[in-house]
Formats: C-alpha cells, sequence, structure tokens
C-alpha cells in the first residue's frame, strides 16, 4: 500500500521523562485475545517539546514496557512511546481515546493534543474534553524504543527513474531494494518477525491495562482502520466506541491493495490536472485536462535529463505532487509550484515542498509491517507482469513507483503471513465507519468490505470527496456524526449499503484560487489547509 502518511503533520516529538513500566497482552492465537496482565500505573512526565508554543506542552508523556513476542512475556521488552492529552470533564468523562494516524510507520505521538484541537475545531470542544486522548508510537515507530531504521539515506535524491525504461533501470530498483531488505535483516533481524499488525495490537491491550482502564475507543485514519479492527478482533470486549476513517480494505492485505492504489490515484490526478486546466488564466499549464497532463510529463521527461533546482529528479517530483491526490488542499500550493518552474523557471517552490531525504523510520516501519502481515510474491516477474500490464492500460502515474515502494518485501528475509482474518464477535459495539468515494489511498470498496466484515457497524460516505480520511476537516455533515458517535454512541439508522450520505464540501473539494473560499473553508474546517492529518 503506497505511502498511507504522505500527509501527515510534522508534529513528531519524542517522549520525554516517565518511566517504563511492564505490561503484557495475550499470545497471538488469532482468537479473541484474553486481558493483559496487569501492571503498575504510568508514571507521566513531560514531553520533548519544540518551545513554549508546542502544543505537545499541554500532554504528558511515558515509555511504556511491552514484550517483544507477547506469547514470552517474561522474554525481551521493548518499549512504546505514549502519550496522553487529559481530560477536562470530570463529571461526564468517556474514558481513553487513542488515535492512530496511518501508515504503517506513522507517528502518532503528538496526536493526543492535535485530535482534540481538531474535534474542538469542528464545534464539538465539549466532547474531547469528556476523553483522555492517548496518542503513541506504534512500535518500531519514532520516540518508541528501538526505533526501526535501516538505510537512512535509500531516499535520498536523486534516485532512479521509478518507470523504468531498460531492464538496466528496473534492475537499478530491484538491487537497491534488495539491498535495503538485507540491510533491515542485518540490523533488526530480532525484531522484524515481530511487526505484525497484531503484535502492535497487543500492544495497544498493554497500554489500556497500565493505564488501568477496563475498555478504550478508538480514533483510527487510514492504515489505522486495519490496526483499530486488528484490535476489534482480538479484543471485542475491551472495545467501547471506534471510528474508522479512509478505511482499508480487509481483502487486500498487502500485495493487491497497491494495485487498487495505482487505479484510485490516476483518477484524482486526473481531476487535479482538469481542475488546473479550468484555472488557465492563473495557472498557464494547459486550457484541458490532457494538455496540463502532457505538460506534468514533458516537466518529467525534462527532469530526468536536468533535474529542476539541480535535487528534483522525476522520482522526487512525482513525490511531491502525489499529495495533491491525496488531498484537495494541495491544489492550489503544488499547481503554484509547478506553474512557477514552467512559466518562470523558478525552482524555489517546488523544491520547499521536496521531501529532503536522510531519515527512514517510517519507510523502515511500513515495509516491516507489511512484510509481516502477509504472503508477498516472490517471483519478480509476477510484480513486472503486473506493473507493465496496469502501466499499459493507462494507470501511469503511481503504479511504478508503488512496486518500487512496496518492493523490498519481495526481499524480506522470511515470508511473511498468514494474513489475520478481521471477524466480528457477537458482543462487539457498532463501529463507526466513515468513507470518500473517490479516496485514492483507500479506496472505496475498502469502506464496503470492511462495513460487511463488521455487520453492526454503520458506513458513512462522503459523495464525491477525494481527500483521503477525511473528517474533522470541515464537512459538518461528516463531522456532527463523529461527535455524535463519540458524545452519546449514537449511530445512523442501519440500511442497505451505506447506511447515511455526506456531499463533499465544495469549497474543500474544488478551491477556488481566485476567490476566498479557500480561507473560507480553512476557517470553517477550524484549521489551516493543507490540512495535518493523513
Amino acid at each position: 500500500m503506497r505511502k498511507i502518511v504522505l500527509v501527515t503533520a510534522a508534529v513528531a516529538v519524542a517522549a520525554g521523562g516517565g518511566t517504563a513500566v511492564a505490561a503484557a497482552a495475550s499470545a497471538d492465537t488469532g482468537r479473541a485475545g484474553a486481558a493483559a496482565a496487569p501492571a503498575r500505573s504510568i508514571d507521566w512526565g513531560k514531553c520533548e517539546v519544540s518551545g513554549p508554543s508546542d502544543p505537545m506542552n499541554q500532554a504528558e508523556c511515558a515509555q511504556v514496557e511491552v514484550p517483544l513476542d507477547h506469547s514470552r512475556p517474561n522474554g525481551r521488552k521493548i518499549s512504546i512511546a505514549v502519550s496522553r492529552f487529559k481530560h477536562t470533564d470530570e463529571k461526564n468523562y468517556q474514558g481513553v481515546l487513542f488515535v492512530n494516524p496511518g501508515g504503517p510507520g506513522g507517528s502518532g505521538l503528538a496526536y493526543s493534543p492535535a485530535l482534540a484541537r481538531w474535534i474542538g475545531g469542528t464545534g464539538h470542544a465539549d466532547v474531547a474534553a469528556k476523553y483522555d486522548i492517548i496518542g503513541f508510537d506504534p512500535r518500531g515507530v519514532g520516540s518508541s524504543k528501538p526505533a526501526l531504521t535501516c538505510d537512512p539515506n535509500y531516499s535520498d535524491p536523486i534516485r532512479p527513474d521509478y518507470v523504468p525504461s531498460s531492464w538496466k533501470e528496473e534492475k537499478a530498483w530491484i538491487d537497491k531494494s534488495r539491498k535495503y531488505a538485507q540491510d533491515c535483516a542485518k540490523k533488526f533481524g530480532w525484531l522484524l518477525p515481530h511487526m505484525r499488525t497484531t503484535d502492535a495490537a497487543r500492544d495497544v491491550d498493554a497500554i489500556r491495562a497500565a493505564l488501568g482502564q477496563e475498555k478504550i475507543s478508538w480514533y483510527g485514519f487510514s492504515y489505522g482502520t486495519y490496526f483499530g479492527a486488528t484490535y476489534a478482533t482480538l479484543f471485542p470486549n475491551r472495545v467501547k466506541r471506534m471510528v474508522l476513517d479512509g478505511n482499508v480494505n480487509p481483502k487486500n492485505i498487502w500485495y493487491d491493495s497497491q494495485l487498487e492504489q495505482d487505479k484510485a490515484f490516476e483518477h484524482n490526478m486526473k481531476a487535479w490536472w482538469a481542475w488546473i486546466a479550468k484555472y488557465d488564466s492563473v495557472y498557464h499549464l494547459g486550457k484541458t485536462g490532457k494538455a496540463v497532463e502532457a505538460k506534468y510529463y514533458a516537466v518529467r521527461a525534462a527532469a530526468k535529463k536536468a533535474p529542476i533546482g539541480g535535487q528534483m529528479g522525476p522520482d522526487e517530483l512525482d513525490d511531491t505532487v502525489l499529495s495533491a491526490g491525496y488531498n484537495t488542499g494541495y491544489y492550489i500550493p503544488f499547481a503554484e509550484a509547478l506553474s512557477a518552474w514552467v512559466n518562470d523557471k523558478d525552482a524555489s517552490v517546488l523544491l520547499d515542498w521536496m521531501s529532503p531525504g536522510g531519515e527512514d523510520n517510517g519507510f523502515a516501519v511500513y515495509n516491516a509491517v507489511q512484510a509481516a502481515d502477509a504472503r508477498w510474491p516472490r517471483n519478480w516477474s509476477k510484480w513486472h507482469h503486473d506493473a507493465v500490464k496496469l502501466h499499459e492500460q493507462g494507470y501511469r502515474f503511481n503504479t511504478w513507483s508503488n512496486v518500487w515502494f512496496n518492493a523490498p518485501v519481495a526481499f524480506w528475509p522470511f515470508k511473511g503471513g498468514p494474513e489475520f482474518r478481521l471477524k466480528a464477535a457477537k458482543n462487539l459495539p457498532g463501529m463507526l465507519l466513515v468513507q470518500s468515494t473517490e479516496d485514492g489511498a483507500t479506496p472505496v470498496a475498502g469502506g464496503l468490505e470492511m462495513h460487511k466484515v463488521f455487520p453492526s457497524s454503520r458506513l458513512v460516505f462522503e459523495v464525491g470527496g477525494r481527500t483521503h480520511a477525511n473528517t474533522l476537516n470541515g464537512n459538518v455533515c461528516l463531522d456532527d456524526k463523529v461527535a455524535a458517535y463519540l458524545d452519546t454512541g449514537a449511530l445512523p439508522a442501519s440500511r442497505r449499503g451505506p447506511d447515511a450520505y455526506c456531499d463533499a464540501v465544495p469549497a474543500l473539494n474544488d478551491p477556488d484560487p481566485t476567490a476566498m473560499a479557500l480561507k473560507a473553508a480553512r476557517t470553517t474546517a477550524g484549521k489551516d489547509l493543507p490540512v495535518g492529518r493523513p
């Protein structure tokens, strides 16, 4: 699955202070899990912050010690970085609300104050005030110990072209991917077999036990939907409420997910090309979507010969503007950046958006989790055949880049899986599932399939929405349903198919660079766009 956490906020901080506490959850049996072993309460301390205005000043942080292997609770330990933004409404206290931003590999430590702020921005601060909001870095991520890293320079520019024009170019990426897998095995071979989503879900239950809570609520974006659903399958009696936004298709764990993404992102990028053409008087990149697309690929081809600003080759360009396929909040800034380069030869705007490289924790965890979760094709001819077929069918933009983003798992030191089967227990409370119908990262079939697996859930469609995992982002219809559910457990009435519908907000889904529509949308959302979420 392609870069689920690409547009998460740059808000990661280290967990400072506090004492690591030991807690253990039940072994991975594939059945509903037993409660975690009793643990002494967490010794909270201050969080590391960037300055006096850092929202993490309002939170408290700690490390929670958990078993590397939950089937061996007395064996080797690792620790999970945890943060807490405490409730302020004592009378109506609702317990703990865990938040996960996605990934695999997304840091969630700073999301405890962030989620409170986002819920408050929808006009429902009273709901957030009833919860202790728990952010955390899943095992291997960020401030958890150890933090998985294999080759910090793996993504440094300028990389070989994603789209191979010869076997030599394809082999360069194959060799690069194989070497990355070897580096991971060499540095963290002891950790890699324990990076399944089920392992992380058992860590969550260990944290629950350390918090002294009988049940948890959960807010999961993107991969966080599969993460939460895994917890709900293992520990149905420990679930109070779950909001799952931007649903992973549980039938496609994980190889087939990338193929579906390739198609969905192609549609979203074509929507962006068409939007740019609509405002040709502003951007001067073409009067039709096809003309803008042709202009983009001409720029891309030129960047292969002469990198933009000496730093941005075709891969780096693709990675940068892909954000417009995730989130319509990026339509304007990336159109401006592309226009500045094409029309004025000003590379500075594009380069400001480019990832600098030099850090691979998120990428390492992403590959480690997906490699452990499922069985992937080990024969490269399968990867090659599927990529060539999709590319020739017209799915040009994301197909080959998605191949290389996932390719290290083809050379992983062990075969992963078997896939953990999600299922609903009779006593599982109803979940609230939210799905944008034009979501590129988690296509709409994921919401329908997750709803099928958990029949007591309710599914809300954001009709026409192209932004990935779009709750708490200015759609009042969506956000009111989320707030009502978190407040009282109220769910939409059950209907055949999706249970409720909300239209995408025009000012967010089709921003107008010539008017004040975007500013109004930002005000409605309660936070600046582009949004700092997955």
